[in-house]
């Protein structure tokens, strides 16, 4: 989902993790893949690895499925593109609930906590598309949980990005809901409040650091180094606290002091940008999960926080409008595999995660460049199509592949990216007779072309033409 991070003195900013604490650990779990996990090898993958808690973007039968009797608290995704007939339609929304939830809940053993509805909807860059349908699909989604009887226990929230407020002082005292939307934002919170229900936010501290090259990378990080900004007698040393505490200063200015905050995407990603690499999610993961296993909580909300990292799996059809690195978010790579040690425990006891089990492969072998291809005034535009359809994102700017440093090397790259994605295609690999297909595998220097795996099934994947657009530029740009 395209973001947008809040500047205030220090700018800030999808499975879902509960911080490490008794209740356990969850992670979101996204759909945007061309070549999805088998549901209950994600599962399986979850369980492995004590993850309790998972959060949805959709509703889809089969990975609900997969869940059912598991003992994993899930919360249940209702996608932007739903909120108008949502709204629109009570019958709808009650038959969604009706669908994907009470006959989960009753007939199936699934555990649920919450309905999440949209998906920051109010992002500036949507210029208003989902402002006049999201309060009224929330109203009506709760409304039928409440007359299915489970309103009490399954509540309906709605997850916004961390621009929905700001401050006009640059501190977090400072802190309001975003002038154009601030009695839409009051009324939605109360909304909540009146049903005991949580306010979800999205945070993002690598986005600060991304967006800003002035930004003091320390304050990304949660291990100190950087200076301290004091505010009125409380002192931040990290802009997740200081996002988080200009939440609770936006909200004490519409008369409420103690509604529950959930983080509902916190993460750091490993491609895609320059400071998006698997040491500075390390660093980032192992600050973090130290510091929520403290249950310290932030200057104005000391105590547990709830938190949910972003994300399980990487995956490689979501939107590259926001940057390349929106692809490269998952703690695990494509096929399930984990990309550095961590702990959830937060105690430091750091160990390679359990990978995905049963993972079944593609045929062991690559599209590349021939290399004794002739015509390579044809290379540019077989570049950018194989790019157009498929995620060479690794090869832009601060990518793990961008240091290839040839032609040859990024045309493999861009040819066998898509060869994968067309399962292996042999009229996948010719682009007017330039590439071959070989059994010696191409990865070197720390980049990986990949062997796709045998996909689970089909998903649809939002923004995905967009996002071949801008490849096209970042590909033009990196040719050589």
């Amino acid at each position: 989902m395209p973001r947008r991070s809040i500047f205030l003195c220090f700018s800030t900013i999808s499975v879902a993790i509960l911080a490490a604490t008794a209740a356990g650990i969850g992670v979101n779990w996204g759909s945007q893949t061309s070549h999805p996990l088998n549901p209950n090898i994600a599962v399986k993958l979850l369980k492995d690895n004590g993850i309790s808690k998972v959060k949805l973007f959709d509703a889809d039968p089969w990975t609900l499925s997969s869940l059912t009797n598991t003992g994993i608290d899930v919360m249940i995704g209702i996608p932007n593109d739903q909120l108008s007939t949502m709204g629109k339609d009570y019958d709808i929304a009650k038959n969604w609930v009706e669908e994907n939830i009470t006959h989960y809940l009753h007939d199936r053993g699934l555990k649920i906590s919450y309905v999440v509805v949209g998906n920051e909807p109010f992002l500036t860059s949507y210029e208003g598309e989902f402002l006049n349908s999201t309060f009224p699909a929330l109203k009506n989604i709760q409304k039928a949980l409440d007359e299915a009887g489970v309103g009490d226990r399954i509540k309906a929230v709605v997850p916004h990005n961390a621009d929905v407020y700001d401050s006009a002082s640059g501190a977090p005292s400072g802190g309001a809901f975003r002038a154009d939307i601030r009695n839409l934002m009051t009324q939605i919170a109360l909304f909540l409040k009146s049903h005991d229900a949580p306010f979800v936010v999205n945070i993002y501290p690598f986005l600060s650091l991304n967006e800003n090259s002035h930004f003091p990378i320390n304050f990304a990080f949660f291990d100190g180094g950087g200076k301290p900004i004091t505010d009125g007698g409380r002192q931040y040393t990290n802009v997740f606290d200081a996002n988080f505490d200009t939440l609770v200063f936006a909200l004490k200015r519409i008369g409420i002091n103690d509604m529950k905050i959930i983080v509902g995407e916190v993460g750091w990603p490993t491609d895609g940008a320059k400071s998006a690499d698997a040491a500075n999610a390390k660093r980032f993961y192992d600050g973090f999960l130290k510091r929520m296993a403290s249950n310290k909580g932030t200057p104005m909300r000391p105590g547990p926080l709830e938190v949910y990292l972003f994300s399980l799996i990487d995956e490689n059809m979501k939107s590259i409008v926001p940057g390349n690195f929106e692809r490269h978010w998952g703690l695990f790579t494509y096929d399930g595999k984990p990309k550095f040690a961590m702990d959830f425990s937060g105690k430091g006891k750091d160990a390679m995660l359990v990978g995905a089990k049963g993972v079944e492969y593609q045929q062991s072998q690559w599209c590349v460049l021939k290399p004794e291809a002739k015509n390579l005034g044809l290379l540019a535009g077989n570049m950018d199509y194989a790019c157009s359809l498929a995620d060479c994102t690794p090869l832009a700017y601060g990518g793990s592949c961008n240091h290839l440093g040839d032609w040859m090397g990024n045309a493999s790259y861009a040819f066998n990216i898509y060869f994968q994605m067309q399962d292996q295609d042999v009229r996948a690999c010719d682009f007017q007779g330039l590439a071959m297909i070989t059994t010696k595998n191409p990865s070197r220097n720390g980049c990986l072309f990949p062997v796709e795996i045998v996909s689970a099934g089909k998903r649809t994947a939002v923004g995905f033409v967009v996002a071949a657009a801008a490849v096209v530029v970042a590909v033009s740009l990196m040719r050589l």
